[in-house]
């Protein structure tokens, strides 16, 4: 407990101290930035008062900036408080000074304010950090990338961000076949050497929303296009970040690289004739890989050939271009992954070691983490607000169930009027945005939303005061509401946690495998898709923009829209270290040098806790370094593909119409869902029926290419799940020279009476020659 007195004495010399304080003129001459560490914190117990313990920092340095000769008009400045896990402050200080609060009695180090590298939009730093190769590698790979060219099909591009400046770069690309097409908001001047052209493909579906201006035109009106576009193959930009969250340089996964925008959708949506299109044309201007974060829902799936996008991808690839597609958001549910077509590489998302947390101070003390991204200018300086449940707050005649969900309509605009309410989330049909409509319409100072539910994913709340808290810490909140006569609480800003522990994480909206031909293992792979920043349009939005704030040109978004350029711009990366590599051999590389643990060095986590499995995260989180050097590669050929369109059931005529070639035929056994595994030489292995018996093995087919060393010598390891045998023969595999080939066979068995549970067990294969790790995961359905 605070003694009373002192309380009122240290916030009366608070309040009169912080004009001099607070508000001091630097002294560019003498003052640098320190740090005061004090040890625990009385409040991370539940014992200390916030304000408190800054009126009581504020003290400390009153008395060295007093005795310690600071000049007339150059004070100690307060510019942090700490008392959540730890007490102590960071301040501008002279030498003087900070020697006088190093002897202070409860001070326990001073030491000065270190100038770390920050790690731009991050997610590309995380990964080369997760890959344990040395960074110079690409940045020296990376300034080669400049044939290389990606094309991005969504909501268009803002040609003006810093991200598309092509300051150094050489001239286009003389392949380039592309235009930059102009409409009434956008020149021909508004390409250049990183932004080599721009399509767009007349009225949207949403014609009839104000959103639609510019339809007509290149240009983004959504800034979902030039948030993918960026993430892809943007240029470096020092300085970037949101509103002083997530600062650094902000960078795309292959820098040099030039970028070509194909809009074929807005607001509304895309037409898929439009998709279709886009990629036909993205195809023909000599793009090298296509990026496209869109597709249908998991409940509305088609067939392959009704599938613009796998349609237009089967043709790309012949044409060797690589396609790379987002997933879809309808995690965690099984069955739920899109684009799943084996010619596509398909991207599920994971976080990064970044977290952004916006933490609730109750009134008596106590801090309670939440995750948020808010922009709001509480602080415990400013006072606390009057606390409130959203079930205490009904309106009249509205359901408490209702209120307690801050459903719409539910609240007591005179119970609620510049209040922090608190409401919970057990009705899954009220999203996060909706619960902060209805808080804010209804006058509420900030919301705490308690639920697990998408915790992973911060919610953009912008200068709304917004946090959410699991479960417990809700129960913790909800007990201190109706144990308090007049509870109180503030809701800080948010404040980016970086080096965050355990990431990746498989994010709990990430679309989950198997696919719609569970002989083909989906998704292939994972990468960032969790709070991920990149440019964006200037939104006229206020909502979106803190008071008092210009437009930011970056934003931080969620989702496998931002997975999918990650692995884009990774294929460019490779695509650019290797220009003779196919498609299928760029995406081998990616899959088999992925990495499956995590900044702890633990087997990556799904999203709930548990292991992440193959229809999690596919092959794991992409490590572009190490996919420059794979050691095999598996290369899969329009033939293949073909094969698994007879194997998977389609009509042999149809197949050939789609070949083109009047002498193709499907293979003998066509059709034969169990049979397609076989038919595509693919760096994963599915099994979609494994039944009991020893006379029920499944065999399967693989053929590696050495791209390593001259002479190289690979023995196999098996990660096989309990109850299932696996067999590989030969279990060597020897090279006597580059690009050449040798073949194996993979057998998996499940013996009677084995106590095998039925359902998708997991695992891996992995070739190791002593410097290359060459690992291929396998899932099999024990029936």
């Amino acid at each position: 407990m605070v003694n009373t007195g002192r309380f009122v004495i240290l916030v009366l010399a608070y309040r009169f101290l912080v004009p001099f304080l607070s508000a001091a003129q630097p002294d560019h001459a003498a003052r640098e930035s320190y740090v005061v560490y004090m040890g625990s914190s009385p409040s991370s117990g539940g014992g200390g008062d916030p304000e408190a313990v800054r009126a009581g920092h504020l003290e400390m340095l009153s008395s060295v900036a007093s005795s310690g000769g600071g000049e007339q008009g150059s004070r100690a400045a307060l510019t942090h408080s700490y008392h959540h896990a730890f007490e102590g402050f960071a301040a501008a200080l002279t030498e003087e000074e900070a020697a006088a609060l190093a002897a202070h009695e409860r001070v326990v180090s001073v030491f000065k304010d270190r100038a770390l590298q920050l790690h731009t939009t991050r997610s590309w730093d995380f990964l080369e950090v997760q890959s344990g190769l040395s960074s110079g590698r690409l940045g020296h790979r990376a300034r080669a990338s400049g044939d290389v060219i990606v094309g991005v099909i969504d909501t268009g591009v803002w040609p003006e961000s810093p991200s598309f400046d092509d300051a150094g770069m050489p001239e286009v690309p003389g392949r380039w076949r592309g235009v930059c097409m102009e409409g009434p908001d956008f020149n021909k001047t508004s390409c250049n050497r990183k932004l080599i052209g721009a399509r767009y493909y007349g009225v949207q579906p949403d014609t009839s929303s104000p959103n639609a201006a510019g339809s007509g035109s290149p240009r983004d009106t959504v800034g979902h296009g030039t948030h993918t576009a960026s993430t892809a193959g943007g240029a470096v930009v020092s300085g970037a970040g949101y509103y002083g969250l997530a600062a650094g340089d902000a960078r795309g996964g292959a820098p040099g690289s030039r970028v070509a925008v194909y809009r074929a959708c807005s607001m509304g949506g895309c037409a898929s004739s439009a998709v279709l299109k886009a990629v036909d044309d993205a195809v023909g201007d000599g793009v090298d890989v296509v990026s496209i974060s869109i597709g249908m829902g998991s409940a509305f799936q088609s067939d392959f050939l009704a599938d613009p996008i796998a349609l237009g991808a089967l043709h790309a690839h012949a044409r060797g271009v690589l396609v790379v597609c987002s997933g879809g958001n309808d995690g965690p549910g099984p069955y739920t992954v899109v684009n799943s077509a084996p010619w596509i590489i398909t991207v599920a998302a994971s976080s990064i070691d970044r977290s952004f947390q916006s933490n609730v101070v109750l009134g008596n003390g106590n801090v309670v983490k939440g995750v948020a991204i808010n922009l709001s200018n509480q602080s415990l300086s400013g006072g606390k607000y009057p606390l409130v449940s959203g079930a205490e707050a009904a309106a009249r005649y509205a359901p408490v169930a209702e209120a307690s969900n801050c459903y719409p309509g539910s609240l007591d605009a005179e119970k609620v009027r510049r209040k922090i309410v608190v409401c919970v989330g057990t009705d899954p049909t009220v999203s996060r945005r909706v619960k902060k409509l209805v808080a804010e319409g209804s006058g509420a100072k900030g919301l705490v939303l308690v639920d697990d539910a998408e915790k992973d994913v911060p919610f953009v709340a912008g200068g709304f005061a917004f946090s959410q808290v699991g479960t417990d810490a809700g129960a913790q909140i909800l007990e201190y509401i109706n144990a308090t006569k007049n509870p109180t609480a503030v809701i800080l800003p948010t404040e980016d946690v970086r080096d965050f522990k355990p990431a990746p994480v498989v994010a709990s909206f990430s679309a989950r495998g198997p696919g719609m031909a569970e002989s083909v293992l989906k998704p292939d792979l994972m990468a960032p898709g969790v709070s991920i920043l990149a440019a964006t349009i200037p939104s006229a939005d206020t909502e979106d923009v803190p008071p008092g704030k210009k437009p930011s040109a970056y934003a931080i978004k969620s989702g496998t829209s931002m997975a999918c350029p990650h692995v884009a711009g990774a294929a460019a990366f490779v695509k650019s270290a290797h220009p003779g590599w196919t498609p299928s051999m760029i995406r081998s590389a990616l899959m088999t040098t992925a990495t499956t643990t995590n900044n702890l060095g633990k087997p990556v986590a799904s999203s709930n806790g548990a292991a992440a499995n193959g229809h999690d995260m596919g092959a794991g989180e992409v490590s572009p370094l190490r996919a420059l050097s794979p050691g095999l590669v598996f290369d899969t050929t329009a033939h293949d593909y073909l094969r698994f369109l007879c194997y998977y059931g389609y009509k042999e005529g149809i197949v050939r119409k789609v070949s083109g070639d009047a002498g193709f035929s499907c293979p003998a056994g066509a059709p034969s869902p169990d049979l397609a595994a076989a038919a595509v030489n693919y760096p994963s292995i599915s099994v979609p029926r494994l039944r009991r018996g020893g006379k029920a093995a499944v065999t399967v087919t693989r053929t590696a290419i050495n791209v390593g060393a001259e002479n190289a010598t690979y023995a196999a390891a098996v990660e096989a799940p309990p109850g299932v045998t696996v067999r590989v023969k030969p279990d060597r595999l020897v090279f006597n020279k580059r690009w050449t080939t040798a073949r194996y066979e993979v057998s998996f068995e499940v013996a009677d009476g084995a106590g095998v549970s039925k359902g998708y067990a997991h695992g891996a294969v992995t070739w190791s020659d002593g410097a290359h790790s060459v690992r291929t995961p396998f899932a099999v359905n024990v029936v």
